[in-house]
């Protein structure tokens, strides 16, 4: 009987101390979490900041191209506008650098910015501008920053092929958005018994038709430049 109950009280002993072991871990992750939350949360307000100057920034900025160095002999240096702004490409460039969730922020600040306070939009501002065509995609920048910057940071490791793909994700995500804006503007008020205020095919075309081979060399670009800054950045 001693012995058994030798035996019992290591067996207890024993069970205590994984327990307090056990605990002490939980401490230790609780508290780390809490660590990374506090450093993490400025650096997501800081890039949601550049994020947003860089979006206002981009919306006034004209993309060009120029023709391949080879032709240059013969045709000279050509320069030609790609018909869209940088505004996409720093939606897309926030997310592959920052994240979903500067991203996210960036673009939720940028609209909000620009219904209430100042003139970002690329035809203004003002709690009006909810009736522009365009504003569907204004919206599609919140989504699109988050799934790009959600995308861009899957994987163990930095890829070109994953940044290259969240940028087109985005972009999907932002004409969805679009579309689907478009659509309810012009059928709601033939529902409620007005006039479309558009011609709804004519709208596709000059939001997502005409721009998207523009905006896919923009991606091309933004992952490019995404690699080599995560690169220089070591992240």
């Amino acid at each position: 009987m001693p012995e058994r109950s030798r035996v019992t009280q290591l067996k207890i002993r024993g069970v205590l101390r994984n327990l307090a072991k056990a605990i002490r871990l939980e401490i230790i992750f609780v508290v780390s979490i809490k660590l990374a939350i506090a450093v993490s949360l400025p650096n997501e307000l800081i890039w949601s900041l550049v994020g947003l100057l860089l979006t206002i920034a981009g919306t006034f900025v004209e993309i060009f191209r120029v023709n391949p160095p080879w032709d240059w002999a013969e045709q000279g240096l050509q320069v030609s506008s790609l018909g869209i702004t940088f505004q996409i490409g720093a939606v897309l460039l926030t997310g592959c650098l920052a994240g979903r969730y500067a991203g996210a922020i960036a673009q939720i600040a940028y609209v909000l910015l620009g219904l209430f306070w100042l003139p970002v939009f690329a035809s203004g501002g003002g709690i009006d501008y909810w009736q522009q065509p365009s504003f569907g995609y204004l919206l599609g920048f919140i989504g699109g920053g988050f799934v790009c910057g959600w995308l861009a940071f899957l994987g163990e490791r930095l890829r070109l092929e994953l940044l290259a793909i969240s940028s087109f994700a985005g972009l999907l995500v932002i004409h969805a958005c679009g579309l689907l804006y478009l659509a309810g503007l012009y059928y709601v008020p033939q529902w409620l018994g007005g006039s479309a205020p558009f011609d709804l095919n004519t709208a596709a075309q000059i939001y997502s038709v005409n721009p998207i081979p523009g905006q896919l060399t923009l991606g091309c670009a933004v992952a490019v430049v995404a690699y080599f800054a995560r690169k220089l950045l070591a992240y």
